[in-house]
């Protein structure tokens, strides 16, 4: 058996209709590149046929893992699931299963791995997304480069080729809140940035949902920015100078215009915005104290069903 170079991560979730058509295209790319690859299809617990789907292909065709979890983890641990069963000797590639990100892209990627890239990220030039979208996430993208403890880059996805030792390294990060693309950048080594034009969706609808995506925004300025915590501070050290010069200029009035302010309006407001700063110091620094508790707890980051890997079911463990 030769040895598999790239193993090509595709987490699914109800992919039922683009399925064939994922494969195709797949099936195409790796036929015609000059190096081994593998393809690992996680189910993400999904409802649909695409559990069916994964194990009757991984069953008949030895170039696909399936990887099935017991129920839905998300996006982002269905990709840490199957970046731990990758074979590949130089590294991965991560790909969405809806094809918005085009498969074909993989020989320009491992071309600049091998000229030493360590990581070779995808930046969205455009993207078939309605104006909403796009508008939010222009101005996520654009603060979290700002307030982020390290660089970031603007525009990039999980749609990414990443060498082994990057695969090694990551699948050794234990923090249950995952941030893939962060996770990747931290990671540091060589990385280069390859421009494309993000595809439509080509069938079925998409699984990020508005909640999910402000999840995995927090995932991203919580686990990779201390600026939540120092905002905290400075709206703490701004109370306070607030408050000394409110309390002297009543001193003021009262030494020299012998004269103590009535304001009642100004007091309630006083009261209201500083119950509002209160609240959200408190929200803010819960969100880390549930995320510490949710990392002490060292529960399984996922689960897994079962493994049909070279055409046969494997032991989970």
């Amino acid at each position: 058996m030769e040895e598999i170079k790239i193993s090509i991560v595709v987490p699914l979730y109800n992919e039922e209709a683009v399925f064939d058509k994922l494969i195709e295209r797949i099936s195409n790319v790796i036929n015609q590149t000059n190096f081994t690859c593998e393809v690992i299809l996680i189910n993400d617990g999904s409802k649909d046929k695409t559990p069916f789907l994964i194990e009757q292909l991984c069953k008949k065709d030895k170039r696909f893992t399936g990887v099935l979890l017991s129920r839905n983890h998300g996006h982002q641990l269905a990709v840490t699931a199957g970046l731990n069963y990758v074979r590949g000797t130089e590294g991965a590639m991560i790909i969405d299963g809806d094809l918005q990100d085009p498969p074909e892209l993989i020989n320009e990627f491992y071309s600049l791995m091998q000229e030493g890239y360590d990581v070779v990220y995808a930046v969205r030039k455009n993207r078939k997304e309605s104006d909403l979208k796009k508008f939010a996430y222009w101005i996520y993208y654009r603060l979290q480069q700002k307030i982020s403890n390290f660089t970031i880059p603007i525009d990039s996805g999980d749609f990414s080729m990443i060498s082994r030792r990057v695969v090694d390294t990551m699948n050794e990060m234990p923090e249950q809140s995952r941030y893939l693309r962060g996770m990747r950048s931290w990671v540091g080594f060589k990385q280069k940035a390859f421009e494309y034009d993000r595809d439509e969706r080509q069938a079925g609808q998409t699984k990020y949902s508005w909640k999910k995506l402000f999840e995995l925004a927090f995932n991203g300025i919580f686990n990779f920015s201390d600026f939540p915590v120092r905002i905290i501070t400075r709206l703490g050290l701004l109370t306070i100078l607030l408050s000394i010069f409110y309390f002297s200029y009543i001193i003021y009035n009262k030494i020299v215009n012998h004269n103590v302010p009535q304001g009642f309006t100004t007091l309630i407001f006083a009261i209201i915005l500083f119950s509002g700063v209160q609240l959200l110091s408190l929200g803010l620094i819960g969100e880390y104290v549930l995320r510490i508790y949710n990392q002490v707890r060292n529960r399984p980051l996922f689960i897994i069903d079962k493994i049909i890997q070279a055409g046969e079911e494997k032991d989970k463990k």
